[in-house]
């Protein structure tokens, strides 16, 4: 369990990283403006949430699916099968609820004011650019947990795996003692 938990953090975190120094590289050697880098980078900005949003919908109704096969199995699970789908239904949630907040303010038509001081603009541009790469950490985080469950539940549904840890070893053992 500490393996899986030790992926998801490396993985959320690694990718947080990656794109947070990538796009800070790539700011910096660009040498534009915070304005002109807004302006630039609103429409990628634009469809990543966008694509983020539409993502993680479709993760929480695939979770659904995943828990209505696992309750139809022949095989018992533990809670701990079932508290992982919680932990990713609710980052996914999160996910999904700080991307569809920040796709519905980057529409708005800031960069065509002038009257706004050029440090908001900077303050704007790193702030999105922190959201962002927490998000994009963040759906990693929940691929790596979604692959997990369904790594899981193909061992011990689709390949017979019986000693997973994961099994719930009490409910199978008491019903191979019950008498025909």
């Amino acid at each position: 369990m500490k393996t899986y938990k030790k992926r998801v953090i490396i993985g959320g975190c690694l990718a947080t990283l990656i794109t947070s120094v990538g796009m800070l590289v790539l700011d910096h050697i660009s040498g534009l403006e915070a304005k002109e880098l807004i302006k630039s980078s609103l429409p990628r900005m634009n469809t990543f949430f966008n694509t983020i949003v539409l993502a993680s919908g479709t993760i929480l109704t695939l979770l659904l699916t995943i828990t209505n096969i696992s309750y139809g199995s022949q095989t018992t699970l533990k809670k701990d099968f079932y508290h992982r789908f919680i932990h990713v239904a609710k980052l996914d949630a999160l996910v999904f609820i700080i991307s569809v907040i920040t796709f519905l303010l980057i529409n708005n038509p800031l960069t065509q004011a002038d009257n706004i001081h050029i440090k908001v603009y900077t303050y704007l541009y790193y702030s999105l650019s922190i959201i962002s790469s927490l998000v994009c950490g963040a759906i990693v985080a929940v691929i790596i947990m979604l692959y997990e469950a369904i790594t899981t539940l193909i061992k011990i549904i689709g390949l017979g795996v019986e000693d997973h840890p994961l099994i719930n070893q009490e409910n199978s053992s008491s019903s191979e003692n019950k008498p025909s």
